[in-house]
């Protein structure tokens, strides 16, 4: 049974080749949808950007004919700009004030009233990505949705990196023998990802147990090959933050994700492999530390001086670890460090866009906060010989319109996970305090 689909702004904004996702369908654009893209196009922001790319797509699809009496799709659907609103007489009784969301309900309950008059199955879903429209919808007795084709797993399903398998103990004792095991010996329903990392612990229930790797080709399990010793003092507190050690301090895995809840230690590691491999091992020239400024509640404002004291409130939870590791006892005393070393950059995600990076090693933290375009834009800025770590908490999210599993750094997760030059690991257990912890697990 073929649907009409109705599209909010936010949907388009979102994704702008939203119009495309709906298969055999109709899909209907609210004309005051295309006066709030228009509203949105001169931004030099990400939101202005996809108003910028939907308005070409949609005049590119002028030379097909009329939008208003509908436009084949590529799907065997069809594309509609609706301009009668005549229904917002009673959608204005409801809600009162004439809003363009008011105005947007207002085609879809009248496509809806269309349908039942005629007495057609055709059913009408409103999608829009804003809670309270579709709220609003369902006390209209409409169908609302939000947009879903951006998702790509289920929050149960992302991958996590790592894998606890129960085996007969004779195949622990087979990979204690020979220090290596074939995936095919573990007989598994389902492959294992390059990189992945496998626990095996005794299928009867003793202690015996043991931590591998798979490798880069996917064909092998193989031990890890660094010890436990402390990385630029750091030392790994559980299995999940050596396996993450184990990927940051690999150079033949240039990509490399990190997830976890608040003191899990994903700052604390990438940081102290960085400055392992850029101060002491000298594999990289320059350790580059970024993060999107994105405010977390009510932003503070415009912030006086140059860029540097302007970015130093965003950029804190950075420095915070860096004078743990660097030891500094007085306050300014980091940035002395950082002056007279000259290979630690610290910026915000706005200065990376447009450059090339080769060399580096980067490390773009609260990457949960990006759409699946920046994730794209700042991966495709890694030059020759560079290595970058996202790292992030999928359940911390201030982006309006992103969740668990749309956000840019689960995008790149689940997408590169079959790939041999990346590596991802889930950390689970916090480790900054008793306190910190029971927060994360009951706040």
């Amino acid at each position: 049974m073929k649907k009409i689909f109705v599209l909010d702004t936010n949907v388009l904004l979102h994704d702008p080749q939203a119009i495309f996702a709906f298969g055999d369908n109709e899909v209907i654009i609210p004309a005051v949808v295309l006066e709030e893209i228009d509203s949105k196009k001169r931004l030099a922001d990400e939101l202005g950007r996809n108003a910028r790319s939907i308005s070409r797509t949609l005049d590119k699809m002028r030379e097909q004919g009329r939008l208003h009496e509908g436009i084949p799709l590529p799907g065997g659907g069809v594309l509609k700009v609706e301009l009668n609103h005549r229904s917002f007489v009673r959608v204005q009784e409801m809600f009162g004030e004439m809003s363009n969301d008011n105005r947007i309900l207002a085609v879809a309950l009248n496509y809806h009233l269309e349908q039942l008059d005629r007495q057609e199955i055709s059913s009408v879903v409103l999608v829009s990505k804003d809670v309270l429209v579709r709220i609003k919808a369902d006390v209209l007795g409409l169908m609302a949705e939000d947009y879903m084709s951006d998702r790509i797993v289920a929050p149960s399903d992302v991958y996590a990196g790592y894998v606890t398998l129960f085996v007969h103990p004779s195949i622990i004792d087979e990979f204690y023998s020979y220090r290596f095991l074939t995936v095919k010996n573990l007989q598994l329903g389902s492959r294992l990802n390059p990189n992945e990392f496998v626990i095996l612990r005794d299928e009867m229930g003793t202690s015996k147990s043991a931590l591998l790797k798979v490798s880069q080709d996917g064909v092998k399990l193989e031990p890890l090959f660094l010890s436990n010793d402390p990385v630029w003092g750091i030392t790994a507190r559980n299995a999940q933050q050596r396996m993450a050690l184990e990927l940051l301090l690999n150079d033949e895995i240039p990509l490399v994700t990190l997830t976890g809840k608040a003191g899990t230690g994903k700052t604390l590691l990438a940081l102290a492999s960085g400055l392992l491999k850029v101060e002491d091992e000298h594999k990289y020239k320059k350790l580059l530390i970024a993060r999107p400024v994105v405010p977390m509640g009510k932003d503070i404002g415009y912030l006086p001086g140059e860029k540097e004291e302007k970015l130093r409130p965003w950029m804190q939870p950075i420095y915070d670890n860096l004078e743990y590791l660097f030891d500094t006892k007085k306050s300014g005393d980091i940035e002395k460090i950082l002056m007279g070393l000259g290979s630690i950059q610290v910026e915000a995600l706005t200065y990376i866009r447009g450059r090339s990076i080769p060399g580096q090693f980067i490390i773009i933290d609260e990457a949960q906060n990006l759409t699946k375009h920046e994730v794209k834009t700042i991966v495709s800025r890694v030059g020759e010989g560079s290595k970058i770590v996202l790292m992030g908490d999928p359940e911390q999210i201030d982006h309006p319109y992103l969740d668990a599993t749309s956000n840019g750094l689960t995008h790149i997760v689940e997408h590169f996970k079959n790939e041999g030059i990346s590596g991802h690991m889930t950390l689970e257990k916090g480790e900054r305090s008793k306190l910190a912890q029971l927060a994360a697990d009951l706040l």
